[in-house]
């Protein structure tokens, strides 16, 4: 039985949730996310909530149940206050900087790496070795700071390259003499 399915998801002011059969859509000040729910679960809204339940009690209906009510309230909270990861750049000589439409990463390579910027996510580099996603959608911040993690993932002997802000980095020792 779903711990996270059973609890409803709380509608605040501000934000509107539309049911169309299996499409639900939530509309708030940071724009309009959708989600198709599969046939293993219905889900209603009543008096400002949102209630998900299971069809039947097969393993996949039991199993959606949550991921569900999860997307559900990832929607409404992404409309309504979004989403931020933050990432940090350690490492001689590395730094960020937003130009335009696109995040320029100085990485230690030997060229400068252009990110084009993803409609509906915003970047900001408070100073040139953080790094702020924000967005909407929590799926779509959480894969732009992958692929910006990627480009240098952090190295455990130094720690230089980018990281998550609250990821901890489990250093090694270096070659002894």
């Amino acid at each position: 039985m779903s711990r996270v399915g059973k609890n409803p998801v709380e509608v605040p002011s501000g934000v509107e949730i539309a049911v169309k059969g299996r499409l639900v859509s939530a509309k708030g000040k940071l724009g309009q996310l959708e989600f198709e729910a599969t046939d293993d679960v219905a889900i209603e809204v009543k008096d400002g909530q949102v209630t998900v339940t299971p069809v039947n009690q097969s393993k996949q209906a039991r199993a959606m149940w949550g991921t569900a009510r999860s997307r559900v309230q990832n929607m409404v909270t992404g409309v309504s206050d979004g989403f931020t990861r933050n990432l940090e750049i350690n490492g001689v000589g590395y730094r960020a900087a937003v130009q335009g439409k696109s995040l320029n990463l100085q990485l230690g390579y030997s060229h400068d790496i252009n990110f084009p910027i993803p409609e509906g996510i915003s970047i900001t580099c408070s100073k040139p070795t953080a790094i702020a996603i924000s967005g909407a959608d929590k799926q779509k911040v959480g894969q732009v700071a992958s692929e910006i993690r990627s480009f240098r993932p952090p190295e455990p002997y130094k720690g230089k390259g980018v990281k998550y802000e609250d990821e901890v980095i489990l250093r090694k020792e270096g070659k002894k003499k």
